[in-house]
């Protein structure tokens, strides 16, 4: 049976490299998304696009070093003209605000290249209900297969 394959949004790769939170629920995400990475994602096939690339790679120097080496081995999934107009068509109809337009992005790519799943810890415009209801409604309008969009704690076994 093929390994299921998960497109992993930034927010997973922050929380796996990031000090440990003083939030307790942040935290508590953060030990989720190790045991998750160590236990769970051996068995997934894993991919990244070149919008995560860009994104891990921001803020403090050491901090992006760590996360663009733990993705270092991981396939990058393109972004085509098709993504762009499944990510511009979702942004229009969930409306999402422009500073998170990004996030279109990580939809349509996992939804283009047919990804079983996403996981993410966005639950402001990748994880609500809202957001996956529309998305769901505008993929099967057009034929195309949503990916289970979830976090890694409800992916600890596949």
């Amino acid at each position: 049976m093929p390994k299921p394959s998960v497109y992993i949004e930034t927010t997973v790769i922050s929380y796996v490299t990031a000090r440990l939170s003083r939030d307790l629920i942040v935290a508590a995400h953060q030990q989720v998304t190790v045991e998750w990475w160590e236990n769970t994602l051996p068995c997934c096939d894993p991919f990244i696009s070149p919008l995560v690339v860009e994104e891990v790679a921001k803020g403090d120097k050491e901090a992006a070093k760590l996360r663009l080496e733990k993705i270092s081995n991981f396939p990058v999934l393109k972004i085509t003209n098709e993504v762009r107009e499944l990510a511009d068509m979702y942004f229009v109809q969930t409306q999402i605000p422009e500073k998170a337009r990004g996030d279109t992005y990580h939809l349509a790519l996992a939804t283009y290249h047919g990804m079983d799943f996403l996981v993410s810890w966005n639950f402001t415009h990748i994880l609500a209900v809202s957001v996956e209801t529309m998305i769901q409604n505008i993929n099967t309008s057009r034929g195309i297969r949503t990916p289970i969009i979830c976090s890694p704690e409800e992916l600890m076994e596949v």
